[in-house]
C-alpha cells in the first residue's frame, strides 16, 4: 500500500471517528444547553477552558515528540512509551494539582459551581493525556482505528450518563446535576482509555518505565514546543478567562434577566460564544489528525534528505485547502441553522439577545481556516527541531490577543474576541509559513488552491441559493439538504476542474 494511501486512511478513519463523536457531542450540547441553559452553560464552558491551561502543561508537546522519536527507531518503542507515560503521569498530577489549588484561590470563583467542577473535571484530563500517551504506538503504526473505536464507545458512555442525569436523576436540582455533568467526561474517557489500551497491547507491552535521563531528555526536547503549545493554548481560551473578569457577571446585576439583555454579561457572552467554540474544537482537530499522520513519514523524509518532502508539502497543503474552504464557506452560509441543531433557540441570534452564537460561528470559521494551515507549518518546524521559533511565533500572537482583547471585550463582547482570535491565527500563519519556508526551501504551487477555491465559491453559491430557497423549512431539513447537496455539487467541481488530478487518485490507489 502507498504511504499516501496509508496517511489518507489513517487521517479518514480518525476524522471519521471525529465526525461520529461530533454528532454525540451535538446531542451533548443539547443536553447541557438545554439543562443549564446560557448562565449555566458558560459555568459549564469556563471549567474546561480555564482546565485546558493546565491540561497543556501535562501534555507539553510530549505526544509529537513522542510519535518523532519512535518513528525513528521501532525498536525503542517500549522503552521510550514506559519513559514517557512515567513522564506525563508526573506531569499530569502536578499540573492537575495547580490547576485546583489555583481555582479555589481565585475570589471570582468563589460563589460559583467552578471550583468543584474543576477538581471533578481533572481526573478525566489526567486519562485524557495517559490515553493520547499509549496512542502515539498505534499512530507510529498508522492503526488509529483502534483508537478511534475507543474514543467512540467512551464518547457513547458519557453521552448515556449526561442523558441519565439531566432527564431522569437530577431533573430538579441544577447544581448537583451539573457536577455530574462533569463526571460524565471521567466516565467516557476512562472506558475509552481501556480499549485503547486493549489494542496498544498487541503491539506493545504498557508498563511504567524511569530512566530519568531519558525523562530529561524527552522533557528538554520536547519543552520549547511545549511552551510553545502552552502559548497557543494561551491565546485560543484566553478570551474566555478575559470575558469572565472584564465583564460583569450575571448574578451581580439587581435584575440579571433584564440587565444582560441591555449590556454584557460574562456569564451569557461566555454561553454564547462557548456553543460556537465548540464547534470550532471539533473541526481544528482535523489538521492534528492529518499532521500526526503525515508526521512518521515526514521525519523519515528529513531524516533521508529526500526530495519527497517538498512534494509532501504540497500535498499537505492541497488536502488541508480543500478540507478546509468548504467548510468555511458552508459553515458561514448555514451557521443558523447548524446552531439551531446543536443547541437551543435561545443560542441564536434575534431570539433572546441580539447576537448570538450564530454571528459567532461566522466569524471563528475564518480562525478554522487559517489553523488548518497552522497545523502544516508548525509541525513540520517540530520534524526540523526548530521548536524554538515556533514558541517565539506564539508568544507574539498571545500578546496580540492579550491586548486585543482587553482593548474589544468590554466594548464587543465575543464578537471582538472572535475577531481577535482570527487575526491572531493570521499572525502565526504568516510566520510559521516564512520559517519553514526558508528553511527547506519549498515554493507552494497554488494552481490546484485556485481550483479549488473556484469549486468552493460556486458550491457556496449553490448553497446559498438552496438556502434561500428553503428559509421557510425546518432547520433540519434545510441541514439534510444543503450539506449532501454542496458535498456533491463541491466533490464535482474538484474533479471537473481538475483540482483533484488522475496522478493523485492514483497515488492513492497504489499498492
Amino acid at each position: 500500500m502507498s504511504i499516501a494511501r496509508k496517511i489518507l486512511e489513517n487521517t479518514f478513519v480518525q476524522v471519521l471517528g471525529k465526525l461520529i463523536t461530533a454528532g454525540l457531542s451535538i446531542v451533548v450540547l443539547k443536553i447541557i444547553s438545554g439543562y443549564l441553559g446560557t448562565s449555566g452553560y458558560g459555568d459549564y464552558t469556563t471549567v474546561y477552558q480555564f482546565l485546558a491551561f493546565f491540561g497543556i502543561i501535562a501534555d507539553f508537546g510530549i505526544y509529537t515528540i513522542t510519535v518523532k522519536e519512535m518513528s525513528r527507531d521501532e525498536s525503542r518503542i517500549p522503552v521510550i512509551l514506559g519513559n514517557v507515560m512515567g513522564l506525563r503521569t508526573f506531569l499530569a498530577i502536578i499540573a492537575m494539582l495547580l490547576a485546583v489549588l489555583t481555582v479555589f484561590l481565585i475570589p471570582r470563583y468563589s460563589d460559583t459551581l467552578i471550583p468543584l467542577g474543576v477538581l471533578i473535571a481533572t481526573l478525566a484530563t489526567i486519562i485524557t493525556l495517559l490515553n493520547g500517551t499509549i496512542s502515539s504506538v498505534l499512530q507510529v503504526h498508522l492503526k488509529m482505528q483502534y483508537a478511534t473505536i475507543g474514543l467512540v464507545i467512551g464518547k457513547v458512555a458519557s453521552v448515556l450518563y449526561m442523558g441519565w442525569v439531566a432527564y431522569y436523576a437530577f431533573v430538579g436540582d441544577l447544581s448537583t446535576g451539573f457536577y455530574h455533568l462533569l463526571f460524565a467526561g471521567v466516565i467516557g474517557n476512562l472506558t475509552m482509555f481501556l480499549i485503547t489500551a486493549y489494542y496498544v497491547r498487541r503491539y506493545c507491552k504498557i508498563t511504567y518505565k524511569f530512566d530519568f535521563s531519558y525523562w530529561k531528555k524527552i522533557f528538554i526536547t520536547s519543552l520549547p514546543f511545549g511552551v510553545a503549545l502552552i502559548l497557543n493554548t494561551i491565546y485560543f481560551r484566553l478570551d474566555v478567562i478575559l470575558m469572565t473578569f472584564l465583564l460583569p457577571h450575571s448574578q451581580t446585576l439587581p435584575e440579571p434577566t433584564t440587565a444582560c439583555l441591555k449590556t454584557l454579561c460574562s456569564d451569557t457572552e461566555i454561553g454564547l460564544y462557548g456553543v460556537a467554540m465548540r464547534m470550532l474544537e471539533m473541526l481544528v482537530i482535523i489538521p492534528v489528525y492529518f499532521m500526526n499522520s503525515v508526521l512518521p513519514v515526514m521525519t523519515r523524509y528529513i531524516e533521508e534528505q529526500s526530495q519527497k518532502i517538498r512534494q509532501l508539502m504540497q500535498y499537505s497543503f492541497d488536502f488541508l485547502v480543500a478540507t478546509g474552504l468548504p467548510i468555511l464557506i458552508g459553515g458561514y452560509i448555514l451557521s443558523r441553522p447548524i446552531i439551531h441543531f446543536i443547541s437551543d433557540p435561545e443560542f441564536l441570534s434575534g431570539t433572546v439577545f441580539e447576537f448570538g452564537s450564530d454571528v459567532a460561528v461566522r466569524l471563528l470559521m475564518f480562525a478554522m481556516l487559517f489553523s488548518f494551515l497552522n497545523a502544516l507549518f508548525g509541525f513540520t518546524l517540530v520534524v526540523l527541531n526548530k521548536q524554538v521559533r515556533l514558541m517565539w511565533i506564539n508568544a507574539g500572537a498571545v500578546l496580540f490577543n492579550l491586548i486585543g482583547n482587553f482593548l474589544v471585550i468590554p466594548v464587543w463582547g465575543f464578537r471582538g474576541a472572535a475577531v481577535t482570535s482570527v487575526i491572531s491565527e493570521v499572525i502565526i500563519l504568516i510566520f510559521t509559513y516564512w520559517a519553514a519556508q526558508k528553511l527547506l526551501g519549498f515554493h507552494l504551487s497554488l494552481r490546484t488552491f485556485v481550483r479549488t477555491f473556484f469549486s468552493a465559491v460556486v458550491m457556496g453559491f449553490v448553497v446559498y441559493f438552496g438556502f434561500d430557497l428553503m428559509s421557510n423549512a425546518w432547520f433540519v431539513w434545510q441541514l439534510a439538504v444543503l450539506v449532501p447537496l454542496g458535498g456533491l455539487v463541491y466533490l464535482l467541481l474538484m474533479f471537473k476542474t481538475k483540482a483533484i488530478t488522475p496522478e493523485m487518485m492514483k497515488l492513492i490507489r497504489k499498492k
